[in-house]
C-alpha cells in the first residue's frame, strides 16, 4: 500500500460500503464495512426497543461482512440466530449483491425483565447461529453453531473455527453518528494455502503468520469503525501500513432493499382453495399481507384474485 493511499479526502463521508484486503506475506485477508443510511432505513421500519437496535444492527455489519466474500454474484448470505429460551425469539438478516436487510421476534415480557446491557445469552438462550450460503447455480452450504460467546462477533468466530476451520478475528462496534446509527466491522482471516481463493486441500494445524495478524487487527477501535469521515482504506493503512505489501482488493456499495414482491404473493395466495382465500380475508374481504423484513403490509381484495384452478 503506498502512502496516496492514506492522502484519501478525509473530508468525504464513507458510508455504506465494504472493502477487502489481503496481507500476501501473512497469508491473510480481511474486509471492512461501515453502516449508515442503509442501517437507518433497516431500524425504521421498526419501532424495536435500543438494546434489540443495538443487536440487529451488530447482525446486519456481520452479514455485510460475510455476505461480501461471495464470489458468486447471483448469491445470497443468510444469518438466523435461533433462540433457546432468551427474550429474542428469531434473527434473520441475509445479503445478496451489495443488499442487505434483517428483522427479528421478541418476547417483550421477557425482554423487560433483562438489564439495560442483557448478555447474548440473555437475549437468546442457549440457541444457535446458522450461516447458508446459496449459489445462483443451486449450490448450498450451511453451517450451525452454538450461540457462544459475549457477543455475535465471538460467535462468528467460533462459526468459522468449527465450521470451517479458518483462523478468524471479527470486531464489530455500533454507535451513533449525525442524529443516526452507525455500525462498523472488521472480518480477518488467515488464508488456507496462503493463496486467495485457492481450493482449501486441507486444514493445517500451525498458523506462524496468523498470530502476528491478529495482534494488529486486534488494535483496531471502535471510534475509528464508525467514523464516517474516516476512509476505510486509512482504517487499513493504519493497522498494517508496517507490512512489506496490502493489496486492496476493492469496495462495494451497501444498500437496504427488500425483495418483497406484492404481485407474487397474491399469485401464491391465488392458488389457494377459495374456501382457505375467504378464511385468510377480514370482514371486508381483504387479505392483508406483511413482510417481516420491511414491515410494508399489501391489501389484496378476494375480488382481485383469479379463480382457484
Amino acid at each position: 500500500m503506498t502512502n496516496e493511499t492514506k492522502q484519501v479526502d478525509a473530508a468525504r463521508t464513507d458510508m455504506d460500503r465494504s472493502l477487502g484486503f489481503a496481507i500476501p506475506d501473512r497469508n491473510a485477508r480481511g474486509r471492512l464495512v461501515r453502516l449508515g443510511p442503509a442501517l437507518d432505513k433497516v431500524l425504521a421500519a421498526h419501532a424495536y426497543p435500543p438494546v434489540l437496535e443495538r443487536v440487529l444492527a451488530e447482525a446486519l455489519v456481520l452479514t455485510a461482512l460475510l455476505g461480501a466474500t461471495l464470489k458468486d454474484e447471483g448469491g445470497q448470505m443468510t444469518m438466523q440466530a435461533q433462540t433457546g429460551g432468551g427474550a429474542v425469539d428469531l434473527l434473520v438478516c441475509d445479503y445478496r449483491g451489495g443488499e442487505v436487510r434483517g428483522y427479528l421476534k421478541h418476547d417483550p415480557d421477557k425482554l423487560a425483565e433483562l438489564p439495560a446491557d442483557p448478555s447474548l445469552f440473555a437475549l437468546f438462550g442457549s440457541g444457535y447461529l446458522a450461516i447458508t450460503f446459496d449459489g445462483a447455480a443451486g449450490q448450498r452450504y450451511q453451517g450451525i453453531v452454538p450461540l457462544d460467546g459475549s457477543s455475535l462477533a465471538e460467535a462468528a468466530e467460533s462459526y468459522f473455527e468449527q465450521s470451517e476451520q479458518i483462523p478468524s478475528l471479527v470486531r464489530i462496534a455500533v454507535g451513533h453518528q449525525d442524529g443516526g446509527c452507525v455500525a462498523g466491522g472488521l472480518l480477518m482471516q488467515h488464508l488456507a494455502e496462503g493463496e486467495e481463493g485457492r481450493e482449501r486441500l486441507h486444514t493445517r494445524l500451525d498458523h506462524p503468520e496468523w498470530g502476528h495478524v491478529e495482534t494488529l487487527g486486534s488494535t483496531v477501535k471502535a471510534d475509528e469503525l464508525l467514523d464516517g469521515d474516516l476512509p476505510l482504506e486509512t482504517i487499513v493503512w493504519r493497522l498494517f501500513h508496517d507490512e512489506g505489501e496490502v493489496r486492496v482488493l476493492g469496495g462495494a456499495a451497501l444498500t437496504n432493499a427488500c425483495r418483497c414482491d406484492p404481485e407474487h404473493v397474491a399469485d401464491v395466495i391465488s392458488r389457494f382453495p377459495e374456501e382457505e382465500r375467504r378464511d385468510m380475508a377480514d370482514a371486508d374481504g381483504i387479505i392483508r399481507v406483511d413482510c417481516a423484513f420491511c414491515a410494508s403490509v399489501w391489501p389484496i381484495p378476494l375480488s382481485s384474485l383469479a379463480p382457484a384452478q
